[in-house]
């Protein structure tokens, strides 16, 4: 089974993928995604790998008969790519130069191009988890791309706070909340000519930093030759960062947000950024996602963000001394 179903309470659409869970358990001495495994090149920098058990495909079946005037469902329209970071198998991204992950930042312009040409697709997402605390199965270093044929709920309140923010203040949500981070300079991490890396003032996750592009840019496609090796650089410190926060390769989610695709131009007030999402509230406490924050959507962060940033700083300093 692969579909979609209306939640008729939020008005968002639910992934149904049952199909997923006959995947195969992989033996330990074997990786799909490593040269000599007969799936991949046998030579290969960074590479886009279509999901062998995709959520969302271009020839969805048809959706199960179980709807009805009340109920709604949709065919699972949409793609699933993997993209292989590295052929080394442990590598991690702060382990890799700067002109290896500029490729990788090559490879996401190319394949966010090529997915939004379907005009079905209306949200192209971006994003790597890290980790087994974050569901991670497969060590070899690789992320994803979902391209949606809906606007994902949390997309959509940011795009339509983004549009009434410039409507009644003729600038851009996000540019005013970079503004406001480096004019008050505690939350921020470090910062270069093109990118600034700092944590929130409304963190939900301890450690969840965010990357913003310090022009404003609406996608990641709008980039230069060298702002997309600047991000490959800011990539790489943030997350050798968190590599040194404790010591150990920090688990995390982290997800990249463009504008939505083929629908209303958002371009004028979408603001590209990266958000991580990282489980750990401390070196060995996990800050799970209890029935507030899952039921209520009513986060808490039990640490103060800007006693949190001192942390991080610190750690990117000890990552910067390596």
């Amino acid at each position: 089974m692969a579909e979609l179903r209306k939640h008729p309470l939020t008005n968002d659409w639910i992934m149904i993928a049952s199909h997923r869970q006959g995947r195969p358990q992989m033996p330990k001495d074997y990786c799909p995604f490593c040269p000599g495994s007969g799936k991949v090149p046998e030579h290969y920098d960074v590479y886009k790998y279509d999901n062998d058990f995709p959520a969302l495909s271009q020839n969805p079946p048809e959706p199960d008969p179980v709807a009805n005037e009340f109920f709604e469902t949709a065919p699972a329209y949409g793609k699933c790519e993997v993209i292989l970071y590295s052929p080394e198998h442990t590598i991690t991204l702060p382990e890799l130069p700067a002109a290896h992950i500029k490729k990788l930042v090559d490879l996401w312009v190319e394949r966010f191009n090529a997915i939004r040409e379907d005009e079905k697709i209306k949200y192209v997402f971006i994003f790597e988890n890290r980790g087994e605390l974050v569901g991670v199965t497969m060590p070899h270093p690789h992320g994803q791309i979902y391209g949606y044929s809906f606007l994902p709920k949390k997309l959509e309140l940011e795009v339509d706070n983004a549009r009434r923010y410039l409507r009644e203040k003729d600038t851009c949500l996000f540019c005013e909340m970079l503004r406001q981070e480096v004019a008050f300079e505690k939350r921020v991490i470090f910062r270069n000519e093109h990118f600034t890396v700092f944590l929130p003032f409304f963190t939900e996750y301890p450690y969840g930093v965010y990357i913003m592009s310090n022009a404003h840019r609406s996608n990641i496609a709008e980039f230069t030759e060298e702002e997309r090796l600047s991000l490959a650089e800011t990539l790489r410190r943030t997350t050798g960062m968190l590599d040194s926060l404790f010591d150990y390769k920090f688990p995390y989610m982290m997800c990249m947000y463009n504008a939505p695709v083929n629908g209303e131009d958002a371009s004028a007030y979408f603001h590209w950024h990266i958000a991580f999402y990282p489980p750990m509230r401390s070196a060995d406490k996990v800050k799970f996602n209890a029935s507030s924050e899952t039921g209520a959507w009513a986060h808490c962060n039990p640490t103060c963000p800007e006693e949190t940033a001192k942390e991080l700083r610190a750690a990117y300093e000890r990552f910067m001394k390596k």
